[in-house]
């Protein structure tokens, strides 16, 4: 005789149990990320914007590629030049016609970013 026992079925009631426990703590863990855990109420502080003490550079891209700093055409070795001098905090604002090829733009915004320039900015036009 066969003294072994047929397995007949799977239990999975033990299998459910551990995925809902798996989804609460999941479900739990995303609501507390997402609505921030721990309600505070944060400090007030006056957001005064103090403007530069350094006045930005300007740097326009023309239409046909020419680059103007301060109103003045310049090479882009002559740019490298020119910013050379200035301090690395002071504010650059490039101005670039959308039609320009991309290149140009880029070979402007790497020079002057390698000279360590770090207040950097692109100045468009807001869509009506």
């Amino acid at each position: 005789m066969d003294t072994e026992k047929s397995f007949d079925y799977l239990n999975v009631i033990p299998l459910v149990d551990v995925m809902l426990v798996l989804l609460t703590i999941v479900l739990t863990t995303s609501t507390f990320i997402a609505t921030g855990g721990i309600q505070v109420e944060l400090p007030k502080a006056s957001s005064e914007n103090k403007p530069s003490p350094l006045h930005p550079k300007s740097v326009v891209i023309d239409r046909e590629e020419h680059i103007w700093l301060e109103g003045t055409q310049v090479s882009l070795e002559e740019l490298s030049t020119e910013l050379a001098a200035a301090n690395r905090e002071t504010p650059v604002l490039v101005r670039a016609d959308k039609s320009i090829a991309l290149q140009g733009f880029v070979d402007v915004f790497a020079a002057i970013k390698n000279l360590g320039f770090s207040h950097l900015s692109l100045q468009t036009e807001q869509q009506p």
